[in-house]
C-alpha cells in the first residue's frame, strides 16, 4: 500500500470516528479558519458543515470576539482549556451554551491549529437559570410563604413507619433539627432521604427561612458551580449577574443531593464556604457573607465514596458532624403494611383491600427500589384494578415477574420463557431508571449499576424494539 493510500485510508476512518460521538468536534487552523466540524457539532449550532468549513470563525459566531472565544485564546496562549462554558449567538441568530474542551495543535513548538469537543449545554443553563430566577422570586416576597410551605411541608409526622430503625432515626432528626450543623444522610434511591431533609428543615429554627434544593448529578460541573455560587456580567461569554444558591439560601437550608456527583475541585470550593461562610460569584472580586445550613446526601456510604475517590475526605469531616443512614425498604419490612395503608389513602378516596397474595409478594420482594417503589406500584395497582382489591395481575412487571422460591413460577402467570422474562424485566427496570433520573443516562446508570456505555447499548437496542416509547 502507498503512502498516500495509507493517508486517505486513515483521514477517512478519523472522520468516521468523529461522525459518530456525541459531542461536538470543531477544528480550525491557526487562521481561525475551520477545517473540520462534525455532525453533532452541527447538530448542536444548527448549522451545517458547508456554511463552516472554510469560514472564520468570529464571521460564523459574530457574538464571540477574539478574547472571549476559547478556540482564540487557545490559539493564541498555546496552553489548553477544560471544562469552559461558553454562550454565544450564531449568523442566524441561534443562542447556544456549551461547555467545551479546547486543545492546541502542535507542530514542535508552533501552533497550527485548535480542536475544540463540546457538549451542549443550552437547555440545562436555561433551566437552571429560570428556577434560579424563581427561587429568586420566590424567597424574596413574603407573600408567597404560603406556596413555599405547599411545596416543602413535610415534617417528623409524614414519616410512616414503627421499626425500630424508622424510630430512632426519627428522634436523632429530631435532636438534629434544632441545631444548625451540617447533617449527611445517606441511603439507596427511594428510601426517603429528601423526607428527612425537608423534615429536618421544617422543625429547625430555620423553617421559615429557604429551603432549596439541588441534585448535584443533574447538572455538569461547569454550570453546578455557576448555580451554586451565582455569575457577574462579563464573567464569561452571555454571563448575566445572577444569584447563585447559596445567596438565595441566605438564613435556610441548601440540600445538596448526590454530592459524591460533584466534580473534586468544586468540593474544595464548597469545603471553603463550610469553614468561612463567604462565597464569591463566578468571575467576581466580592465577598459575600453567607448564614446557610448545608444538609448533604450520597446514595452510597460515604466512607466507601472517599475510599472511591468520588468525595473529598476533608469536605467529608465536615459535613460529617452527624450522618443519618436510610435504612432501605427489605430492612424494615415490618414498616410495609403501615406504607401501604398510607400509600392507598393517598391516591384513593375509596376502601382498597389488599389480597393476601399481593401482601405476601410484598412481603417477599426485595425492593430495589426502596419506599418509592412501593408508593409506584400501589399508585399504578389503583389505576389498573378492577373492583376494590388489589390482586397480583394488577403489580408491576417486574414485580409480577419476581420468582419466589415458595412458588417455584414467575408470579405474573404469564407464559414467558426465562429469556423472554428477564428481557422484559431489564426493560421495565431500564424505563424506570430514565424516568426517575429525568433522562440523565449517567445518573440511571449509577441506579443501575451499570456502565454508562453498557446503557447506551440496550437504550439503543430498545428504543430499536420500539419499547422505549412509554
Amino acid at each position: 500500500m502507498s503512502e498516500s493510500n495509507a493517508s486517505e485510508i486513515l483521514k477517512a476512518l478519523f472522520e468516521l470516528l468523529l461522525s459518530h460521538v456525541e459531542e461536538g468536534v470543531h477544528i480550525v487552523d491557526q487562521r481561525g479558519v475551520t477545517i473540520y466540524y462534525n455532525k453533532a457539532a452541527s447538530r448542536i449550532e444548527g448549522l451545517s458543515p458547508s456554511e463552516v468549513v472554510g469560514r472564520p470563525l468570529l464571521e460564523v459566531f459574530p457574538s464571540l470576539t477574539e478574547e472571549e472565544s476559547t478556540i482564540y485564546k487557545v490559539l493564541k496562549t498555546g496552553e489548553p482549556i477544560y471544562e469552559r462554558l461558553q454562550t454565544f449567538t450564531n449568523y442566524k441568530g441561534k443562542k447556544i451554551t456549551t461547555i467545551n474542551s479546547t486543545l492546541p495543535v502542535k507542530v514542535g513548538s508552533r501552533v497550527m491549529g485548535a480542536i475544540e469537543i463540546s457538549r451542549d449545554v443550552t437547555s440545562v443553563k436555561s433551566m437552571s437559570e429560570r428556577i434560579a430566577d424563581l427561587e429568586a422570586l420566590l424567597y424574596n416576597r413574603p407573600a408567597v410563604e404560603v406556596r413555599k410551605k405547599r411545596f416543602f411541608r413535610h415534617t417528623l409526622d409524614d414519616i410512616v413507619g414503627e421499626s425500630r430503625a424508622i424510630t430512632e432515626l426519627k428522634k436523632l432528626a429530631a435532636k438534629v433539627a434544632k441545631s444548625s450543623v451540617p447533617v449527611l444522610v445517606w441511603g439507596e434511591t427511594g428510601t426517603g432521604k429528601e423526607l428527612f431533609v425537608q423534615a429536618i428543615h421544617n422543625e429547625s429554627p430555620r423553617k421559615d427561612g429557604p429551603f432549596i434544593p439541588q441534585d448535584c448529578a443533574a447538572l455538569p460541573g461547569t454550570l453546578l458551580e455557576n448555580v451554586l455560587f451565582g455569575t457577574v456580567r462579563g464573567s464569561f461569554s452571555g454571563a448575566k449577574d445572577r444569584p447563585g444558591l447559596f445567596e438565595l439560601a441566605h438564613e435556610g437550608t441548601l440540600f445538596l443531593d448526590e454530592i459524591d456527583a460533584m466534580p473534586l475541585e468544586l468540593q474544595a470550593k464548597l469545603l471553603r464556604v463550610l469553614q468561612d461562610r463567604i462565597i464569591r460569584r463566578v468571575g467576581d472580586t466580592k465577598e459575600h457573607l453567607v448564614d446557610v445550613r448545608v444538609i448533604a446526601a450520597c446514595i452510597e456510604d460515604p466512607v466507601e465514596a472517599v475510599e472511591k475517590g468520588k468525595l473529598r475526605e476533608d469536605l467529608f469531616y465536615r459535613l460529617n458532624v452527624v450522618t443519618l443512614r436510610i435504612p432501605p425498604l427489605r430492612e424494615r419490612k415490618e414498616d410495609i403494611p403501615l406504607l401501604v395503608e398510607h400509600f392507598i389513602k393517598k391516591f384513593s378516596k375509596e376502601e382498597v383491600k389488599i389480597s393476601k397474595e399481593v401482601m405476601d409478594i410484598f412481603m417477599e420482594y426485595s425492593w430495589p427500589g426502596n419506599v418509592r417503589e412501593l408508593e409506584n406500584a400501589i399508585e399504578g395497582a389503583l389505576v389498573v384494578m378492577d373492583g376494590d382489591e388489589i390482586r397480583p395481575e394488577h403489580l408491576p412487571l417486574q414485580i409480577r415477574a419476581y420468582f419466589s422460591p415458595k412458588k417455584g413460577a414467575v408470579l405474573s402467570g404469564e407464559h414467558l420463557n426465562l429469556n423472554e422474562a428477564l428481557g422484559r424485566v431489564e426493560s421495565e427496570l431500564i424505563k424506570k431508571a430514565i424516568r426517575e433520573s429525568k433522562g440523565n443516562v449517567t445518573r440511571a446508570a449509577r441506579m443501575l449499576g451499570i456502565p454508562r456505555q453498557t446503557l447506551q447499548y440496550k437504550l439503543r437496542k430498545l428504543r430499536g424494539d420500539g419499547i422505549t416509547k412509554n
